[in-house]
C-alpha cells in the first residue's frame, strides 16, 4: 500500500462564542476530497489542544463546531488566536493543515479595578501636572479593546492617555490650572473608558480628587519608560535594573521610597522583588519564558512628606529566551506492514514535532541516525514523513527498527529520540529454485510398478503461501505416448514414482521436466530436467539360431590342424556385458579333436584326425553371458568325417548355385536396395551432422559427468568380427562407452541378406547419438561387401 502526503492549506476564520453546530467551512470540497470517499476513507481532525473544538460532518464534509469557544480563555493576551488541525484520510494516506483563526468579538465591558478612584492634590502642583489613574481593563482585543477614555466636563482637569504598541497603557489626569483649596477641596470627576467594538461599550470610575496644601513637589523619575531584559530561569537575586527618581524637595519631603503600582499583579510581585531604598530591582521567583515573554512593571517614587507625592514610571522587563525545553515528538500515523516492493516515496509514517522555546531554540529538525532504506522529509511547519528511500527486500531484512531524532537548533541543541518499529511484508518475488538444474537418474529395468525413482525438492525464501510449492511433471510424449504413462509426481513433495516396469530393450533412456511452482499471485516457477537411463539387467538367455539346431557339418578326414569346420552363433537382446558371449564344450568324453573359440565360436581341428577317430562327433556347445546371474543356450553340432572332398564340394557346388540362381535373378533388386541404403544413411549422416551443434555440450555433459562402463546403462552390441573396445582408465580416460556391432549368422543368400538388413533398420530406430550413427556406417559396408 502506497501513502502520499499531500501539502495542502487550508485558514477558515470564525467568531468566538459560535455555538455547537456552527459552520465553518465546506472542508472536503476546498480540500479537493470525494464526499463519497470521505467516510470510507476515514476522514478524522487530529488537534495538538485535549479540547476537540471542530467536528467533520462525513456526509456533507462540512467542519461544524463542536464546543463553544472563549476567545480570551483560549489564548489571553495574544493579538491572534489560531487553532491547527491535521486532516488525514486514509487509502491512501493524505494529510492536509488546516487552520481555523478565532475571531475576538465584543463580548466585553471595559471595567475599573475600582469604583471610586481617591486623588489627593497639592495646591501648589502647577498647571500640567499630571496623575496616574488606574486604567480599565477590557480582555478584548483589537478594535474590541479599550480605544478611548473621556472625563466629565472640568476647569481644572483634563484627560491625558499615552499609548504604547497601539495600545493604551496609561491614564493620566492633567492639571490646567493651579488648585485653590479655599474655593474648592474636592472635585468629584466621572472617568468613562470606551471600545471600539460594534456596539461599542462602556465602563466608568469616579474619581474624587482632594486638593491638599502641602508638599508640592513630587518625585519624578528620569524618563517615563524602561526597557530592560531577564535572561529564562535567571538565578534568584538576579539585578533586573536599577531606578532613580529624584524628588525637588528638602528634608523628609525629598526623601524617596520605591513601591510597586497598585495595578502589579501578584504574579509579577511573586517573580520579582523592589528595594525599597535604592530601587532595585531583582529576580524573586522563576522566570519562564514560555509563561509570559514579556512583564510591564508599575514602580512609583513616593517621598517622605507629610503629605506623601508620588512619581510614577514603566518597566518593560524582556525575557530571553534559553534553550530550556526539549522537542515533544507524536506518531500521528503510522503503516505497517510495508510491503518490500513499495516504490521509493511510499509514505510509511507521519510524526508531528513541537517546541516550546522561540526562534533558533524552537526550530526542530528531524533525521535518522543509522542506515536504512528509509528517510525522513519535512511536510509542514512542525510536521515530518518517513518514506521509502531504497529497496526493500523482506528475504533480507524482515524488521527494521528506526530511530527518529528530533533535535533543535539552540546552544546547547536538545533532542527527543522515538524508536519505530516496521515490518516488512512479504510479496511473491521469488521462484521456486532447485539445487540444480540438470539431474540424471538410472532405472534398472523390470523395476515393480509405483516404486519411487526419485524426489524433487525446490526452496522458495518467500513465506506463507508464496512458498507453497506444487509439482508437476510438463507434458511431452516418448515414443507418442505420453509421458504421464510412465511416471507420476506427488504434487505435495515432490516424489517422482514409475507407474510400468521398464524395459530396457525397448526404452533406454528418455527426458522429463518437473516443474515446481508456488501459490503467490502472480505464481512463479521453475523447472527440473531430468535424465532417466533404464539400466539393463540380464534378463535375456542367449539364443542360438534354428539353423544350429539340425547343423551337420562334413569335414574331410585329410584336414589339417586348424581347420575350420564351422562356426555358430548364439544373440542375446541384452546389452553390454549381458550379452557379451562365450563358448565352451559340454559333456565331452574321451579327448576330441576339436577346439572351439570362446570369443567367436569358430570350430576348428587342433590336430590331425586319426585313424582311431570316431567317423562321427555330436558336440553340445554352449553360449554363455557375462550377466549376473550368467545364462546359458545350448546347441548341438553333428560333424561328419568323410574320406574324399569330392561329396563335401558337390554340396558346396549345388549351394553356390543356389546362391548364383538367386544372385542372378536379384541382382538389380540387390543393387537397387544398397544405393537406396547408401542414399539413406548419406541424408542421416548429413542430418545428425546439421544437429551436431546442438547435441554436442549434452554429450559431453553426460560423457564428464557420468561414465558408462560395461556395469551401467548404454547400448551394447556384440560385433561378428570381435571388433570392441574396453573401457579402460588407465589408457583411455576420456572413453568411457564400449560399442558391439550387430550379431549377425553367417547364411548366406537372401536370408542373411534379410536378417542384416533388419538388424539395420532396428539400430535406425534405437540411434542415441553420433557414435551409433558411426556404428551403423560400419554395419553398411558390411552389408555392401556381401
Amino acid at each position: 500500500m502506497s501513502w502520499d502526503v499531500v501539502l495542502s492549506q487550508l485558514h477558515y476564520i470564525i467568531p468566538e462564542e459560535s455555538k455547537h453546530g456552527t459552520f465553518v467551512g465546506r472542508i472536503a470540497q476546498d480540500l479537493g476530497l470525494d464526499i463519497g470517499e470521505i467516510n470510507s476513507r476515514m476522514l478524522h481532525i487530529v488537534s495538538r489542544d485535549e479540547k476537540e473544538y471542530f467536528q467533520v460532518n462525513l456526509q456533507n464534509g462540512i467542519l461544524f463546531v463542536k464546543e463553544t469557544i472563549d476567545r480570551e480563555v483560549l489564548c489571553p493576551l495574544k493579538p491572534f488566536c489560531i487553532i491547527p488541525l491535521q486532516v488525514i484520510v486514509d487509502k491512501p494516506v493524505q494529510m492536509y493543515r488546516v487552520d481555523v483563526e478565532i475571531e475576538d468579538i465584543n463580548d466585553n465591558s471595559p471595567v475599573f479595578p475600582s469604583g471610586i478612584f481617591n486623588l489627593v492634590i497639592s495646591e501648589l502642583r502647577p498647571a500640567g501636572s499630571r496623575f496616574l489613574l488606574e486604567g480599565a481593563v477590557d480582555p478584548d482585543i483589537g478594535t474590541n479593546s479599550i480605544i478611548n477614555y473621556e472625563l466629565s466636563a472640568s476647569d481644572y482637569f483634563a484627560l491625558d492617555f499615552q499609548k504604547y504598541m497601539n495600545q493604551i497603557r496609561s491614564v493620566e489626569l492633567a492639571l490646567k490650572k493651579p488648585l485653590d483649596r479655599e474655593k474648592q477641596s474636592f472635585h468629584n470627576l466621572t472617568l468613562t473608558a470606551y471600545d471600539g467594538g460594534k456596539p461599542r461599550l462602556s465602563g466608568t470610575t469616579n474619581v474624587v480628587v482632594t486638593v491638599e496644601d502641602v508638599n508640592d513637589n513630587a518625585p519624578s523619575f528620569n524618563q517615563p519608560f524602561y526597557q530592560c531584559t531577564v535572561t529564562e530561569n535567571a538565578i534568584l537575586g538576579s539585578l533586573v535594573i536599577k531606578l532613580n527618581a529624584t524628588d525637588l524637595d528638602q528634608g523628609k519631603n525629598g526623601e524617596i521610597k520605591y513601591e510597586f503600582g497598585k495595578q502589579v499583579t501578584e504574579e509579577i510581585s511573586n517573580i520579582f522583588t523592589l528595594n525599597k531604598d535604592t530601587g532595585e530591582i531583582r529576580v524573586k521567583g522563576e522566570v519562564d519564558f514560555e509563561t509570559v515573554a514579556m512583564y510591564e512593571i508599575q514602580v512609583d517614587a513616593v517621598d517622605n512628606g507629610d503629605h506623601p507625592m508620588v512619581g510614577h514610571c514603566k518597566v518593560l522587563v524582556t525575557v530571553v529566551d534559553v534553550n530550556d525545553n526539549s522537542p515533544e515528538m507524536t506518531v500521528t500515523s503510522l503503516s505497517v506492514p510495508v510491503p518490500e516492493n513499495s516504490p521509493q516515496g511510499t509514505t510509511v509514517a507521519i510524526i508531528s514535532v513541537h517546541d516550546k522555546d522561540s526562534g533558533l531554540n524552537g526550530k526542530v529538525n528531524c533525521y535518522i541516525l543509522e542506515k536504512t532504506p528509509f528517510k525522513i522529509n519535512p511536510a509542514f511547519m512542525a510536521d515530518f514523513s518517513i518514506t521509502v528511500n531504497g529497496q526493500l527486500d523482506r528475504e533480507t531484512k524482515s524488521q527494521y527498527t528506526i530511530v527518529v531524532t528530533a533535535k533543535d537548533e539552540g546552544l546547547p541543541p536538545l533532542s527527543v529520540s522515538t524508536t519505530l518499529i516496521i515490518d516488512i511484508s512479504d510479496v511473491n518475488d521469488n521462484a521456486p529454485q532447485f539445487q540444480q538444474s540438470y539431474d540424471t537418474i538410472f532405472i534398472k529395468e523390470n523395476n515393480p510398478p509405483g516404486s519411487l525413482v526419485y524426489t524433487a525438492s525446490a526452496f522458495d525464501p518467500d513465506v506463507s503461501q508464496n512458498s507453497f510449492i506444487t509439482y508437476s511433471i510438463s507434458d511431452s510424449t516418448i515414443d507418442g505416448i505420453s509421458i504421464s504413462s510412465y511416471i507420476s509426481i506427488n504434487p505435495e513433495n515432490g516424489k517422482v514414482f514409475a507407474l510400468v516396469s521398464f524395459d530396457h530393450e525397448q526404452i533406454t533412456y528418455f527426458q522429463c521436466h518437473v516443474k515446481a511452482t508456488d501459490s503467490g499471485l502472480p505464481p512463479l516457477s521453475s523447472n527440473l530436467t531430468l535424465n532417466i537411463f533404464i539400466e539393463d539387467i540380464n534378463d535375456n538367455a542367449p539364443n542360438f539360431a534354428p539353423l544350429y539346431a539340425s547343423a551337420i557339418v562334413k569335414t574331410p578326414r585329410s584336414a589339417q590342424s586348424g581347420y575350420l569346420v564351422t562356426k555358430v552363433r548364439a544373440i542375446d537382446p541384452d546389452s553390454g556385458y549381458n550379452a557379451l558371449m562365450s563358448y565352451h564344450f559340454r559333456d565331452l568324453l574321451g579327448k576330441i579333436p576339436f577346439t572351439i573359440s570362446h570369443q567367436t565360436g569358430d570350430i576348428s581341428l587342433k590336430r590331425q584326425f586319426m585313424d582311431t577317430d570316431n567317423d562321427e562327433y555330436r558336440l553340445v556347445v554352449v553360449a554363455q553371458d557375462h550377466g549376473e546371474p550368467t545364462m546359458t543356450a545350448i546347441a548341438q553340432v553333428v560333424i561328419s568325417l568323410v574320406d574324399s572332398e569330392e561329396n563335401i564340394r558337390l554340396e558346396n557346388y549345388e549351394s553356390r548355385g543356389n546362391v548364383e540362381e538367386f544372385s542372378d535373378a536379384n541382382v538389380y533388386l540387390v543393387t537397387a536396395i544398397c544405393i537406396i541404403s547408401s542414399i539413406f544413411l548419406i541424408t542421416l549422416i548429413v542430418f545428425t551432422v546439421l544437429k551436431w551443434q546442438k547435441y554436442r555440450d549434452e554429450v559431453n555433459d553426460l560423457k564428464e559427468s557420468y561414465k558408462i562402463c560395461s556395469n551401467t546403462g548404454g547400448s551394447w552390441m556384440y560385433s561378428q568380427q570381435t571388433q570392441y573396445r574396453v573401457c579402460s582408465n588407465s589408457q583411455q580416460a576420456k572413453n568411457d562407452l564400449i560399442m558391439f556391432t550387430p550379431n549377425f549368422s553367417q547364411s548366406t543368400g537372401s536370408e542373411n541378406f534379410g536378417n542384416h538388413q533388419g538388424v539395420i533398420l532396428n539400430q535406425v530406430r534405437k540411434l542415441p547419438n553420433i557414435i551409433s550413427v558411426l556404428q551403423l556406417v560400419n554395419n553398411m559396408q558390411g552389408v555392401v561387401k556381401m
